[in-house]
């Protein structure tokens, strides 16, 4: 497939027209119009359904739209990964997470990587959802972490690990002195929660682990974001679901509490289609499930 007509494609789509592609890429509308008609003719099928100034996208249209943003986003990721092998620069891995991953998760699961690869120069940044799966797509994120298992239409993905689900509470909570909890002493106390239902996978998940305990939560979305996830438990005066070690957390001020009945939560990990890395390959290959 030629990949200028295919960008020219995508620029019509998202102008509206013919008329504004043309302008934003300096090109002339019969100039532009033939490309796209040699790209249908490459492709076999009709793309656009053109009614005067007015355009559509067809079955085939849109399924090259979704995935051709893709492939271009890839060719891109290409081209700058020639570019600095050409300027024998140091090869950089760009990994972001969501706030409900701890870092110190994330840092386990690159751990062996990190060593395998001395020469690479590795950058952890946490980012919001939004921000997670834009940046996986324009390709300045490298591999995209967040919890739960999110379908996406147009990036690859995997679960990357599971990790076992505790609860954090403030040390002078009344479940403070406890070595392990079940889910349904739960029910009395308000969870929090990073975003509300429906609103995030995770957060769905964390509330149908309350329901197959036998109970509806009463939950509260986090109004502090960023900081380690039991944190939580301090600034929002609730119980909040975690991963990270039982025992004491952030200097003792909060209590991390073991449930009954192990469950795991999965690590989803995004990354750009139609790319290859021997970084993100190793790092999906040599973690263990927790």
């Amino acid at each position: 497939m030629d990949l200028r007509r295919l960008t020219q494609f995508v620029a019509v789509v998202d102008a509206g027209g013919f008329t504004r592609a043309a302008a934003l890429l300096h090109l002339s509308q019969q100039a532009l119009s033939s490309a796209v008609r040699q790209l249908e003719k490459d492709i076999g099928a009709e793309l656009l359904v053109r009614a005067g100034r007015q355009i559509s996208l067809t079955p085939a249209g849109r399924t090259l739209l979704d995935e051709g943003r893709a492939l271009l986003a890839a060719a891109d990721t290409l081209a700058q990964h020639a570019r600095a092998a050409a300027r024998l620069e140091r090869d950089e891995f760009v990994v972001a997470h969501t706030p409900a991953i701890d870092n110190r998760d994330v840092y386990r699961l690159l751990e062996a990587t990190i060593a395998h690869f001395p020469t690479t120069s590795f950058t952890v940044r946490q980012v919001f959802p939004a921000d997670l799966v834009a940046g996986v797509h324009d390709g300045t994120v490298h591999l995209g972490l967040r919890r739960g298992v999110v379908p996406q239409e147009r990036l690859a993905a995997t679960v990357a690990r599971y990790d076992p689900l505790r609860v954090a509470v403030a040390a002078t909570h009344p479940l403070a002195g406890r070595r392990s909890i079940g889910v349904i002493e739960l029910a009395a106390h308000p969870i929090v929660l990073w975003s509300p239902p429906g609103a995030s996978y995770y957060s769905d998940f964390l509330v149908n682990v309350c329901r197959r305990a036998g109970f509806e939560p009463r939950y509260r979305v986090s109004r502090v974001q960023g900081c380690p996830p039991e944190a939580a438990a301090l600034t929002d005066d609730g119980v909040v679901f975690v991963t990270a070690a039982a025992g004491p957390a952030l200097g003792g001020t909060v209590h991390v509490i073991d449930l009954d009945t192990p469950t795991l939560v999965p690590m989803q990990a995004l990354w750009q289609p139609h790319t290859v890395s021997l970084v993100r390959e190793a790092i999906l290959r040599t973690d263990d499930v927790s």
